[in-house]
């Protein structure tokens, strides 16, 4: 009886190498974990993690592949109760499984060095100097779109400061570098919210405004704890430290609202901690700077609305008073008359 003749090994590790390679770039281009991309940033982040995960890809489907094809083929046979093969070691092997995983860690290592000096981690502003004036309790409470989950425990009332930033965060991109920002946005974490002071404006908010397709850098600090911004659809992520400010330079690509969340955990309410995004065209951006900068004039009740509760009777008939026929004496006895 003629032997049967056996596929060599080497076709076969061949094309289990080309299968598992093929599986691994598939799963790798279309895992669909991260959310939407809107930033210039984020493509970056994006290839990195898409590499990471068909190299993860392969090597799942190899070890757990080897595992259960040796719980297969070397299981014990019925009426066999004799020991298996005595394996002392074997020196290729060891090497195999010591310098394969070495060149890949090094490797995604020098890649994710590329990375970061491309989002301009390796060079922010040290230069930059941050005018900040934290908003009262009261002010915060007014803000549009503010995301306060509790009571505020730090005081910042009329806190004014000029502070020198060190290097720390992510500055302009090489491209970029030397370039002064389009938009400036002091943003301060406190428990449990974020604050957004535009300091060219004056314009207090709740939430981030920016226009699309501008270079956009945030002064972030906090004011009691350890907090931590982050929006993932630009794929950033930076502490605020309190006494430390860091610098964050990205480009908005796509006009919408994104999340944005506290990804430190910094108290009871941090759950809560979060705010919105909102990217804009020019113009949306420009209206919103305008009407946020009339809303928080100084005179607040002549300059969007008068509450007429305030007001002395004489005070609320005077803008009528020309058109009803009553001068400014008969105005005045009305006022004595009631007071």
């Amino acid at each position: 009886m003629e032997e049967k003749e056996k596929v060599p090994v080497s076709i076969i590790t061949l094309v289990v190498g080309i299968v598992v390679t093929i599986i691994s770039l598939w799963a790798g281009q279309n895992h669909g974990l991260l959310p939407e991309a809107a930033s210039e940033q984020a493509p970056l982040v994006d290839r990195f993690f898409d590499i990471m995960f068909t190299i993860a890809t392969g090597l799942f489907i190899i070890v757990e592949g080897t595992i259960v094809f040796c719980m297969i083929k070397f299981r014990r046979r019925q009426g066999d109760d004799s020991d298996g093969a005595n394996f002392r070691e074997n020196l290729p092997l060891e090497i195999f499984w010591t310098a394969i995983p070495s060149i890949i860690v090094i490797g995604l290592g020098i890649y994710s060095v590329d990375i970061y000096r491309q989002m301009g981690g390796f060079d922010p502003n040290s230069t930059m100097v941050a005018h900040h004036h934290a908003p009262s309790y009261q002010e915060v409470a007014k803000m549009r779109g503010s995301a306060i989950a509790a009571p505020l425990i730090a005081d910042t009332e009329g806190m004014e400061a000029t502070k020198v930033a060190s290097k720390y965060g992510f500055g302009a991109t090489p491209q970029g570098a030397g370039k002064q920002a389009d938009v400036i946005v002091d943003i301060t974490g406190i428990q449990y919210g974020w604050l957004m002071n535009y300091p060219d404006s004056g314009v207090f908010a709740g939430e981030l405004h920016i226009p699309v397709n501008k270079d956009i850098q945030i002064n972030l600090s906090a004011q009691d704890v350890i907090h931590s911004f982050w929006i993932p659809a630009f794929r950033l992520k930076q502490d605020a430290i309190p006494g430390k400010e860091t610098q964050l330079r990205f480009v908005a690509t796509k006009i919408g609202e994104y999340p944005v969340y506290c990804a430190e955990l910094c108290g009871s309410y941090h759950g809560a901690m979060r705010t919105t995004v909102v990217v804009q065209t020019q113009e949306e951006y420009a209206a919103w700077i305008e009407e946020n900068t009339f809303a928080q004039q100084q005179e607040l009740n002549q300059a969007i609305a008068v509450n007429t509760a305030d007001l002395s009777d004489s005070e609320y008939l005077q803008p009528y008073s020309e058109e009803i026929g009553i001068d400014s004496e008969t105005l005045n006895h009305i006022n004595q008359t009631y007071h």
